[in-house]
Protein backbone atom coordinates (compact mmCIF):
# COMPACT_ATOMS: atom_id res chain seq x y z
CA UNK A 1 0.00 0.00 0.00
CA UNK A 2 2.74 2.46 0.98
CA UNK A 3 4.46 1.77 -2.80
CA UNK A 4 0.82 2.58 -4.35
CA UNK A 5 0.88 5.91 -2.37
CA UNK A 6 3.88 6.85 -3.10
CA UNK A 7 3.14 6.09 -7.12
CA UNK A 8 -0.04 8.17 -6.51
CA UNK A 9 2.61 11.32 -5.39
CA UNK A 10 4.77 10.69 -8.23
CA UNK A 11 1.52 10.89 -10.93
CA UNK A 12 1.15 14.28 -9.28
CA UNK A 13 4.76 15.24 -10.42
CA UNK A 14 4.90 13.62 -13.59
CA UNK A 15 1.21 15.24 -14.53
CA UNK A 16 2.74 18.59 -14.67
CA UNK A 17 2.97 20.56 -18.27
CA UNK A 18 6.66 20.32 -18.61
CA UNK A 19 7.02 16.76 -17.26
CA UNK A 20 4.41 15.57 -19.55
CA UNK A 21 5.88 17.39 -22.81
CA UNK A 22 9.17 15.57 -21.69
CA UNK A 23 7.64 12.52 -21.65
CA UNK A 24 5.97 12.94 -25.41
CA UNK A 25 9.61 13.93 -26.85
CA UNK A 26 11.17 11.52 -25.42
CA UNK A 27 8.82 8.92 -26.72
CA UNK A 28 9.08 10.61 -30.60
CA UNK A 29 12.57 10.70 -30.42
CA UNK A 30 12.67 7.14 -29.29
CA UNK A 31 10.35 5.88 -31.67
CA UNK A 32 11.94 7.79 -34.52
CA UNK A 33 15.20 6.51 -33.69
CA UNK A 34 14.37 2.84 -33.45
CA UNK A 35 12.56 3.02 -36.90
CA UNK A 36 15.97 4.08 -38.89
CA UNK A 37 18.08 0.64 -39.05
CA UNK A 38 21.39 0.96 -36.97
CA UNK A 39 20.41 2.95 -34.30
CA UNK A 40 19.03 2.53 -30.83
CA UNK A 41 18.07 4.21 -27.93
CA UNK A 42 21.66 3.64 -26.66
CA UNK A 43 22.53 6.25 -29.07
CA UNK A 44 19.74 8.68 -28.68
CA UNK A 45 20.64 8.95 -25.17
CA UNK A 46 24.28 9.29 -26.10
CA UNK A 47 23.36 12.47 -28.07
CA UNK A 48 21.03 13.95 -25.75
CA UNK A 49 22.71 13.56 -22.50
CA UNK A 50 25.23 16.48 -23.34
CA UNK A 51 22.60 18.44 -24.54
CA UNK A 52 19.99 18.15 -21.11
CA UNK A 53 22.16 19.08 -18.65
CA UNK A 54 20.69 22.67 -18.04
CA UNK A 55 17.47 20.64 -17.35
CA UNK A 56 15.79 19.83 -14.17
CA UNK A 57 17.04 16.11 -13.70
CA UNK A 58 13.62 14.74 -13.09
CA UNK A 59 12.68 16.22 -16.61
CA UNK A 60 16.09 15.08 -18.13
CA UNK A 61 15.22 11.32 -16.95
CA UNK A 62 11.46 11.41 -17.67
CA UNK A 63 12.83 12.34 -21.19
CA UNK A 64 15.50 9.60 -21.54
CA UNK A 65 13.20 6.92 -20.31
CA UNK A 66 10.74 7.75 -22.97
CA UNK A 67 13.97 7.36 -25.17
CA UNK A 68 14.72 4.09 -23.84
CA UNK A 69 10.92 2.44 -24.69
CA UNK A 70 10.37 4.33 -27.80
CA UNK A 71 13.15 2.80 -28.96
CA UNK A 72 11.92 -1.26 -28.36
CA UNK A 73 8.60 0.07 -29.23
CA UNK A 74 10.05 1.64 -33.04
CA UNK A 75 12.72 -1.16 -33.79
CA UNK A 76 9.56 -3.69 -34.48
CA UNK A 77 8.43 -0.92 -37.69
CA UNK A 78 11.24 -1.58 -39.84
CA UNK A 79 11.75 -4.94 -38.77
CA UNK A 80 8.39 -6.18 -39.97
CA UNK A 81 8.27 -3.97 -43.08
CA UNK A 82 12.04 -4.18 -44.22
CA UNK A 83 12.91 -7.36 -42.47
CA UNK A 84 15.66 -4.73 -41.34
CA UNK A 85 15.96 -4.98 -37.37
CA UNK A 86 17.16 -2.19 -35.96
CA UNK A 87 18.83 -3.15 -32.92
CA UNK A 88 19.54 -6.78 -32.03
CA UNK A 89 15.99 -7.21 -29.84
CA UNK A 90 14.22 -6.95 -32.68
CA UNK A 91 15.62 -10.04 -34.77
CA UNK A 92 13.26 -12.05 -33.27
CA UNK A 93 10.14 -9.71 -34.56
CA UNK A 94 11.34 -10.49 -38.19
CA UNK A 95 11.12 -13.86 -38.80
CA UNK A 96 7.47 -14.24 -38.70
CA UNK A 97 6.55 -10.31 -38.97
CA UNK A 98 8.23 -9.94 -42.44
CA UNK A 99 6.49 -12.59 -43.23
CA UNK A 100 2.88 -11.55 -41.94
CA UNK A 101 3.93 -8.24 -44.32
CA UNK A 102 4.86 -10.08 -47.22
CA UNK A 103 1.83 -11.59 -47.13
CA UNK A 104 -0.52 -8.50 -47.16
CA UNK A 105 -0.94 -8.40 -43.05
CA UNK A 106 1.80 -5.78 -42.49
CA UNK A 107 -1.00 -3.86 -40.47
CA UNK A 108 -1.84 -6.40 -38.31
CA UNK A 109 1.64 -7.37 -37.85
CA UNK A 110 2.36 -3.80 -36.64
CA UNK A 111 -0.82 -3.83 -34.31
CA UNK A 112 0.33 -7.12 -32.88
CA UNK A 113 4.07 -5.52 -32.58
CA UNK A 114 2.50 -2.33 -30.75
CA UNK A 115 -0.26 -3.97 -28.38
CA UNK A 116 2.57 -6.62 -27.53
CA UNK A 117 5.05 -4.07 -26.54
CA UNK A 118 2.78 -2.36 -24.82
CA UNK A 119 1.31 -4.99 -22.94
CA UNK A 120 5.05 -6.63 -21.55
CA UNK A 121 6.01 -2.73 -20.64
CA UNK A 122 2.73 -2.06 -18.45
CA UNK A 123 2.87 -5.15 -16.94
CA UNK A 124 6.79 -4.74 -16.07
CA UNK A 125 5.94 -0.93 -15.05
CA UNK A 126 3.36 -2.28 -12.37
CA UNK A 127 5.87 -4.97 -11.14
CA UNK A 128 8.85 -2.58 -10.83
CA UNK A 129 6.25 -0.51 -8.57
CA UNK A 130 6.13 -3.20 -5.89
CA UNK A 131 9.85 -4.67 -7.02
CA UNK A 132 12.24 -1.50 -7.11
CA UNK A 133 11.58 -0.95 -3.32
CA UNK A 134 12.04 -4.38 -1.99
CA UNK A 135 15.69 -4.42 -4.59
CA UNK A 136 16.59 -1.38 -2.50
CA UNK A 137 15.85 -2.41 0.71
CA UNK A 138 18.18 -5.15 -0.18
CA UNK A 139 20.82 -2.89 -1.46
CA UNK A 140 20.70 -1.51 1.42
CA UNK A 141 22.78 -4.85 3.01
CA UNK A 142 25.42 -4.62 -0.06
CA UNK A 143 28.57 -3.54 1.54
CA UNK A 144 32.02 -3.28 -0.79
CA UNK A 145 32.29 -7.48 -1.11
CA UNK A 146 28.52 -7.51 -2.53
CA UNK A 147 29.07 -4.66 -4.72
CA UNK A 148 32.28 -5.76 -5.88
CA UNK A 149 30.79 -9.45 -6.84
CA UNK A 150 27.48 -7.35 -8.48
CA UNK A 151 29.99 -5.59 -10.79
CA UNK A 152 31.88 -9.19 -11.14
CA UNK A 153 28.90 -10.54 -12.70
CA UNK A 154 27.83 -7.65 -14.58
CA UNK A 155 31.22 -7.97 -16.45
CA UNK A 156 31.20 -11.81 -16.86
CA UNK A 157 27.18 -12.07 -18.15
CA UNK A 158 27.69 -8.99 -20.71
CA UNK A 159 31.15 -10.01 -22.08
CA UNK A 160 30.80 -14.15 -22.18
CA UNK A 161 27.02 -14.75 -21.69
CA UNK A 162 25.72 -12.29 -24.38
CA UNK A 163 28.72 -11.74 -26.51
CA UNK A 164 28.97 -14.50 -29.36
CA UNK A 165 32.79 -14.88 -29.25
CA UNK A 166 34.10 -14.62 -25.50
CA UNK A 167 37.45 -13.33 -26.50
CA UNK A 168 35.91 -10.60 -28.35
CA UNK A 169 33.38 -9.65 -25.74
CA UNK A 170 36.37 -10.03 -23.20
CA UNK A 171 38.41 -7.87 -25.09
CA UNK A 172 35.78 -5.18 -25.20
CA UNK A 173 35.72 -5.20 -21.60
CA UNK A 174 39.53 -4.98 -20.86
CA UNK A 175 39.57 -2.24 -23.32
CA UNK A 176 36.59 -0.46 -21.29
CA UNK A 177 37.93 -0.83 -17.88
CA UNK A 178 41.60 0.32 -19.47
CA UNK A 179 39.95 3.57 -20.41
CA UNK A 180 38.06 3.64 -16.96
CA UNK A 181 41.30 3.98 -14.99
CA UNK A 182 42.71 6.45 -17.02
CA UNK A 183 43.45 9.71 -14.89
CA UNK A 184 45.13 10.30 -11.46
CA UNK A 185 44.83 7.45 -8.98
CA UNK A 186 41.89 9.05 -6.28
CA UNK A 187 43.65 6.78 -3.28
CA UNK A 188 47.66 6.61 -4.37
CA UNK A 189 47.80 10.19 -6.60
CA UNK A 190 49.66 8.13 -9.02
CA UNK A 191 49.50 9.09 -12.92
CA UNK A 192 48.29 6.00 -15.16
CA UNK A 193 47.91 5.55 -18.42
CA UNK A 194 47.68 9.57 -19.45
CA UNK A 195 50.99 9.73 -21.26
CA UNK A 196 52.16 13.07 -19.68
CA UNK A 197 49.37 14.47 -21.33
CA UNK A 198 47.10 16.79 -18.86
CA UNK A 199 44.10 17.04 -20.30
CA UNK A 200 44.30 13.36 -19.49
CA UNK A 201 45.24 13.91 -15.58
CA UNK A 202 41.33 13.78 -14.89
CA UNK A 203 40.05 11.01 -16.51
CA UNK A 204 38.62 10.28 -20.08
CA UNK A 205 34.98 11.72 -20.20
CA UNK A 206 32.23 9.02 -20.27
CA UNK A 207 29.74 11.37 -22.61
CA UNK A 208 32.73 11.75 -24.84
CA UNK A 209 33.33 7.75 -25.12
CA UNK A 210 29.85 7.24 -24.96
CA UNK A 211 28.95 9.45 -28.10
CA UNK A 212 31.84 8.65 -30.25
CA UNK A 213 31.42 4.63 -29.76
CA UNK A 214 28.21 4.50 -30.36
CA UNK A 215 26.73 7.50 -32.48
CA UNK A 216 30.23 8.52 -34.48
CA UNK A 217 31.22 5.10 -34.99
CA UNK A 218 27.69 4.32 -37.00
CA UNK A 219 28.19 7.14 -38.83
CA UNK A 220 31.90 5.91 -40.11
CA UNK A 221 30.65 2.40 -40.00
CA UNK A 222 27.45 3.28 -42.56
CA UNK A 223 29.88 5.69 -44.63
CA UNK A 224 31.98 2.58 -45.41
CA UNK A 225 28.87 0.42 -46.51
CA UNK A 226 26.66 2.81 -48.44
CA UNK A 227 27.88 1.88 -51.65
CA UNK A 228 27.55 -1.68 -50.79
CA UNK A 229 24.22 -2.23 -49.01
CA UNK A 230 21.59 -1.90 -51.25
CA UNK A 231 18.20 0.18 -51.10
CA UNK A 232 15.11 -1.78 -49.45
CA UNK A 233 11.86 -1.31 -50.74
CA UNK A 234 8.89 -0.32 -48.19
CA UNK A 235 5.60 -2.76 -48.25
CA UNK A 236 2.56 -1.36 -48.45
CA UNK A 237 0.27 -1.51 -44.89
CA UNK A 238 -2.41 -0.38 -45.57
CA UNK A 239 -6.19 -1.25 -44.11
CA UNK A 240 -6.71 -1.49 -40.33
CA UNK A 241 -4.25 -1.12 -37.51
CA UNK A 242 -6.09 -3.29 -35.24
CA UNK A 243 -6.42 -6.88 -34.84
CA UNK A 244 -9.44 -9.03 -35.24
CA UNK A 245 -11.43 -10.86 -32.02
CA UNK A 246 -9.84 -14.47 -33.22
CA UNK A 247 -6.59 -12.74 -34.16
CA UNK A 248 -6.80 -10.97 -30.47
CA UNK A 249 -7.50 -14.24 -28.50
CA UNK A 250 -4.67 -16.38 -31.14
CA UNK A 251 -1.69 -13.81 -29.87
CA UNK A 252 -3.20 -12.93 -26.78
CA UNK A 253 -1.15 -16.02 -24.84
CA UNK A 254 1.49 -15.60 -26.73
CA UNK A 255 1.94 -11.95 -25.35
CA UNK A 256 1.73 -13.08 -21.71
CA UNK A 257 4.15 -15.83 -21.92
CA UNK A 258 6.35 -13.54 -23.51
CA UNK A 259 5.97 -10.88 -20.56
CA UNK A 260 6.43 -14.08 -18.82
CA UNK A 261 9.98 -14.63 -19.75
CA UNK A 262 11.06 -11.36 -20.42
CA UNK A 263 10.41 -9.95 -16.80
CA UNK A 264 13.52 -11.94 -15.04
CA UNK A 265 15.92 -10.53 -17.77
CA UNK A 266 15.31 -7.22 -16.56
CA UNK A 267 17.30 -7.63 -13.54
CA UNK A 268 19.91 -9.85 -14.88
CA UNK A 269 22.72 -8.06 -16.77
CA UNK A 270 22.72 -10.19 -19.73
CA UNK A 271 22.48 -7.23 -22.20
CA UNK A 272 18.93 -6.45 -21.91
CA UNK A 273 16.08 -7.06 -24.68
CA UNK A 274 18.28 -9.31 -26.93
CA UNK A 275 18.13 -12.98 -24.91
CA UNK A 276 14.49 -13.04 -23.96
CA UNK A 277 13.53 -11.98 -27.52
CA UNK A 278 14.89 -15.35 -28.70
CA UNK A 279 14.01 -17.85 -26.03
CA UNK A 280 10.21 -16.22 -26.56
CA UNK A 281 10.35 -17.29 -29.98
CA UNK A 282 12.01 -20.44 -29.20
CA UNK A 283 9.61 -21.20 -26.79
CA UNK A 284 6.85 -20.71 -29.56
CA UNK A 285 8.29 -22.36 -31.96
CA UNK A 286 7.93 -25.49 -29.90
CA UNK A 287 4.77 -25.21 -29.15
CA UNK A 288 3.78 -24.67 -33.01
CA UNK A 289 5.33 -27.97 -33.42
CA UNK A 290 2.50 -29.97 -31.42
CA UNK A 291 -0.48 -28.58 -33.12
CA UNK A 292 -2.36 -30.35 -35.67
CA UNK A 293 -2.01 -27.02 -38.25
CA UNK A 294 1.69 -25.05 -37.35
CA UNK A 295 2.07 -21.60 -38.16
CA UNK A 296 5.26 -20.99 -38.11
CA UNK A 297 7.30 -20.43 -41.24
CA UNK A 298 3.88 -18.97 -43.00
CA UNK A 299 3.80 -15.89 -40.89
CA UNK A 300 2.25 -16.72 -37.44
CA UNK A 301 0.92 -14.09 -34.91
CA UNK A 302 2.45 -15.85 -32.01
CA UNK A 303 6.03 -15.55 -33.28
CA UNK A 304 5.95 -12.52 -33.44
CA UNK A 305 3.43 -11.50 -30.28
CA UNK A 306 5.90 -12.87 -27.80
CA UNK A 307 9.05 -11.87 -28.87
CA UNK A 308 7.49 -8.00 -28.70
CA UNK A 309 6.22 -8.41 -25.51
CA UNK A 310 9.46 -10.16 -24.44
CA UNK A 311 11.77 -7.51 -25.36
CA UNK A 312 9.42 -4.35 -23.88
CA UNK A 313 9.05 -6.64 -20.21
CA UNK A 314 12.62 -6.04 -19.85
CA UNK A 315 12.73 -2.14 -19.78
CA UNK A 316 10.38 -1.21 -16.41
CA UNK A 317 12.37 -4.41 -14.07
CA UNK A 318 15.63 -3.10 -16.11
CA UNK A 319 14.88 0.23 -14.93
CA UNK A 320 14.18 -0.89 -11.69
CA UNK A 321 17.12 -2.37 -11.14
CA UNK A 322 19.31 0.75 -12.07
CA UNK A 323 17.29 2.74 -9.86
CA UNK A 324 17.22 0.78 -6.88
CA UNK A 325 20.92 -1.41 -7.46
CA UNK A 326 22.30 0.90 -9.53
CA UNK A 327 23.25 -2.30 -12.53
CA UNK A 328 23.15 -1.46 -15.42
CA UNK A 329 22.22 -4.30 -17.55
CA UNK A 330 21.90 -2.61 -21.12
CA UNK A 331 24.17 0.08 -23.21
CA UNK A 332 21.25 2.14 -22.66
CA UNK A 333 20.52 1.53 -18.87
CA UNK A 334 24.87 2.31 -18.54
CA UNK A 335 24.44 5.45 -19.86
CA UNK A 336 21.47 6.62 -17.67
CA UNK A 337 23.87 5.55 -15.20
CA UNK A 338 26.31 7.82 -16.14
CA UNK A 339 23.81 10.12 -16.27
CA UNK A 340 22.65 9.84 -12.80
CA UNK A 341 26.37 10.99 -11.82
CA UNK A 342 26.63 13.65 -14.15
CA UNK A 343 23.93 15.28 -12.27
CA UNK A 344 25.26 14.52 -8.77
CA UNK A 345 23.04 11.04 -7.62
CA UNK A 346 23.68 7.83 -7.18
CA UNK A 347 21.12 5.03 -7.68
CA UNK A 348 20.47 2.91 -4.84
CA UNK A 349 18.36 2.68 -1.65
CA UNK A 350 19.68 6.35 -0.62
CA UNK A 351 18.22 7.97 -4.12
CA UNK A 352 14.74 6.60 -2.82
CA UNK A 353 15.31 8.82 0.34
CA UNK A 354 16.76 12.03 -1.07
CA UNK A 355 14.75 12.52 -3.99
CA UNK A 356 11.77 10.22 -3.59
CA UNK A 357 10.07 13.25 -5.93
CA UNK A 358 12.48 12.21 -8.90
CA UNK A 359 12.44 8.62 -8.55
CA UNK A 360 8.65 7.73 -7.99
CA UNK A 361 7.83 10.80 -10.64
CA UNK A 362 9.99 8.64 -12.93
CA UNK A 363 8.25 5.55 -12.05
CA UNK A 364 4.77 7.16 -12.93
CA UNK A 365 5.99 8.37 -16.03
CA UNK A 366 7.09 4.79 -17.51
CA UNK A 367 3.04 4.42 -17.30
CA UNK A 368 2.40 7.45 -19.10
CA UNK A 369 4.80 6.33 -21.86
CA UNK A 370 3.57 3.35 -22.89
CA UNK A 371 -0.30 4.83 -22.95
CA UNK A 372 1.66 7.42 -25.50
CA UNK A 373 3.79 5.07 -27.50
CA UNK A 374 0.99 2.90 -27.95
CA UNK A 375 -1.38 5.91 -29.27
CA UNK A 376 2.17 6.92 -31.64
CA UNK A 377 2.43 3.73 -33.15
CA UNK A 378 -0.94 2.22 -34.11
CA UNK A 379 -2.13 4.58 -36.28
CA UNK A 380 1.09 6.68 -37.52
CA UNK A 381 3.45 2.77 -37.75
CA UNK A 382 3.46 3.85 -41.44
CA UNK A 383 4.47 7.12 -41.15
CA UNK A 384 7.32 6.43 -39.24
CA UNK A 385 8.63 4.33 -42.06
CA UNK A 386 8.84 7.63 -44.19
CA UNK A 387 11.76 8.73 -42.24
CA UNK A 388 13.68 6.21 -44.39
CA UNK A 389 13.01 8.50 -46.93
CA UNK A 390 15.79 11.15 -46.02
CA UNK A 391 18.92 10.27 -47.97
CA UNK A 392 21.07 8.89 -45.46
CA UNK A 393 24.36 11.25 -46.57
CA UNK A 394 22.34 14.32 -44.53
CA UNK A 395 20.71 12.07 -41.93
CA UNK A 396 24.31 10.40 -40.91
CA UNK A 397 26.11 13.97 -41.79
CA UNK A 398 23.74 15.52 -39.37
CA UNK A 399 24.57 12.92 -36.95
CA UNK A 400 27.87 13.68 -37.03
CA UNK A 401 27.49 17.47 -36.64
CA UNK A 402 25.44 16.74 -33.51
CA UNK A 403 27.87 14.73 -32.14
CA UNK A 404 30.77 17.35 -32.18
CA UNK A 405 28.37 19.95 -31.06
CA UNK A 406 27.75 17.94 -28.20
CA UNK A 407 30.82 17.40 -26.89
CA UNK A 408 32.36 20.64 -27.25
CA UNK A 409 29.38 21.83 -25.86
CA UNK A 410 30.50 20.26 -22.50
CA UNK A 411 33.54 20.59 -22.68
CA UNK A 412 34.90 23.35 -24.44
CA UNK A 413 37.83 22.04 -25.52
CA UNK A 414 39.52 20.98 -28.69
CA UNK A 415 41.50 18.19 -27.31
CA UNK A 416 37.96 16.66 -26.63
CA UNK A 417 37.27 16.59 -30.01
CA UNK A 418 40.16 14.66 -31.34
CA UNK A 419 39.41 12.18 -28.35
CA UNK A 420 35.76 12.15 -30.33
CA UNK A 421 37.45 11.21 -33.28
CA UNK A 422 39.61 8.23 -32.16
CA UNK A 423 36.91 6.86 -29.96
CA UNK A 424 34.60 7.04 -33.22
CA UNK A 425 37.45 5.46 -35.01
CA UNK A 426 37.68 2.67 -31.93
CA UNK A 427 34.13 2.29 -32.20
CA UNK A 428 33.91 1.27 -36.34
CA UNK A 429 36.57 -1.01 -36.31
CA UNK A 430 34.75 -2.12 -33.30
CA UNK A 431 31.93 -2.96 -36.06
CA UNK A 432 33.83 -3.75 -38.65
CA UNK A 433 35.68 -7.11 -36.86
CA UNK A 434 31.94 -7.30 -35.14
CA UNK A 435 33.59 -7.06 -31.42
CA UNK A 436 30.77 -6.26 -29.05
CA UNK A 437 30.06 -2.61 -27.37
CA UNK A 438 28.07 -2.88 -24.60
CA UNK A 439 30.75 -4.73 -22.80
CA UNK A 440 33.00 -1.74 -23.27
CA UNK A 441 30.94 0.56 -22.01
CA UNK A 442 29.64 -1.18 -18.49
CA UNK A 443 33.34 -2.03 -18.54
CA UNK A 444 33.85 2.36 -17.86
CA UNK A 445 30.45 3.09 -16.04
CA UNK A 446 30.87 -0.31 -13.34
CA UNK A 447 34.96 -0.40 -13.44
CA UNK A 448 35.55 2.46 -10.79
CA UNK A 449 32.98 0.99 -9.01
CA UNK A 450 34.52 -2.41 -8.96
CA UNK A 451 38.19 -0.89 -8.45
CA UNK A 452 36.87 0.80 -5.03
CA UNK A 453 34.75 -1.94 -3.64
CA UNK A 454 37.83 -3.98 -3.70
CA UNK A 455 39.99 -1.71 -2.03
CA UNK A 456 37.67 -1.14 0.47
CA UNK A 457 36.89 -4.69 0.91
CA UNK A 458 40.70 -5.48 1.48
CA UNK A 459 41.45 -2.59 3.83
CA UNK A 460 38.48 -3.20 6.08
CA UNK A 461 39.35 -7.03 6.25
CA UNK A 462 42.88 -6.24 6.44
CA UNK A 463 44.05 -7.99 3.19
CA UNK A 464 42.02 -10.92 3.72
CA UNK A 465 40.84 -12.03 0.38
CA UNK A 466 38.40 -14.61 1.96
CA UNK A 467 35.77 -11.60 2.65
CA UNK A 468 34.67 -11.56 -0.80
CA UNK A 469 32.67 -14.88 -0.07
CA UNK A 470 32.21 -14.60 3.54
CA UNK A 471 28.34 -13.20 3.28
CA UNK A 472 25.43 -15.00 1.91
CA UNK A 473 25.08 -12.56 -0.95
CA UNK A 474 28.39 -12.52 -2.54
CA UNK A 475 27.70 -16.27 -2.41
CA UNK A 476 24.64 -16.00 -4.25
CA UNK A 477 25.58 -13.42 -6.81
CA UNK A 478 28.48 -15.61 -7.91
CA UNK A 479 26.26 -19.37 -7.64
CA UNK A 480 24.15 -17.31 -10.56
CA UNK A 481 27.16 -16.39 -12.54
CA UNK A 482 28.11 -19.93 -12.10
CA UNK A 483 24.26 -20.95 -13.56
CA UNK A 484 24.41 -18.29 -16.24
CA UNK A 485 28.00 -19.38 -17.69
CA UNK A 486 26.96 -23.27 -17.53
CA UNK A 487 23.60 -22.48 -19.71
CA UNK A 488 25.96 -20.44 -21.97
CA UNK A 489 28.18 -23.17 -22.32
CA UNK A 490 25.41 -25.81 -22.71
CA UNK A 491 23.57 -23.92 -25.46
CA UNK A 492 26.69 -23.23 -27.21
CA UNK A 493 27.52 -26.70 -27.31
CA UNK A 494 24.20 -27.72 -28.27
CA UNK A 495 24.43 -25.22 -31.26
CA UNK A 496 27.70 -26.47 -32.32
CA UNK A 497 26.46 -30.19 -32.57
CA UNK A 498 22.97 -29.07 -34.44
CA UNK A 499 25.71 -26.85 -37.07
CA UNK A 500 28.13 -30.17 -37.82
CA UNK A 501 25.63 -32.34 -39.44
CA UNK A 502 24.48 -29.42 -41.44
CA UNK A 503 27.63 -27.89 -42.41
CA UNK A 504 28.74 -32.06 -43.13
CA UNK A 505 26.00 -32.63 -45.68
CA UNK A 506 26.98 -30.40 -48.72
CA UNK A 507 30.19 -32.15 -48.36
CA UNK A 508 28.97 -35.05 -48.25
CA UNK A 509 26.79 -34.49 -51.14
CA UNK A 510 29.32 -33.31 -53.25
CA UNK A 511 31.69 -36.67 -52.66
CA UNK A 512 29.07 -38.45 -53.69
CA UNK A 513 28.30 -36.49 -56.80
CA UNK A 514 31.99 -36.73 -57.50
CA UNK A 515 31.96 -40.59 -57.35
CA UNK A 516 29.41 -40.78 -59.09
CA UNK A 517 31.27 -38.33 -62.18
Amino acid sequence: MESLSLLFEGFGHAFTPMNLLFVVIGCLLGTAVGVLPGLGSSMAVALLLPMTFALDPSAAFIMFAGVYFGGLFGDSTMAILLNTPGQASAIASTFEGHRMARAGRAPQALATAAIGAFIGGMISCIVVVFLAPALAALSAEFGPAEYFALALFAFVATSSVVSDSVLKGLASLVLGLGIATIGIDSVSGAERFSFGVPQLFDGVSLVTITVAILALGEVFHVASRIRRDPTSRILRSEGRPFLSRAEFREALPAWLRGTGIGLPFGVIPVGGADVPTFIAYAAEKGLDRRRAHPQFGRGAIRGLAAPEAAGNATTGTAMGALLALGLPVSATAAIMLAAFRQYGLQPGPLLFERAPDLVWGLLASFFLAMIVLLVLNLPFAQLWAKLLLIPRPYLYGGIALMCGLGVFATSSSSFELLLLLGAGLLGFAMRRFQVPLAPLLIGMVLGPLAETSLRDALLSSGGDYATFVAGPIPIAIYLLLLGALAISIVGRLRARRTASPAAAEPVEAETAQRTRR
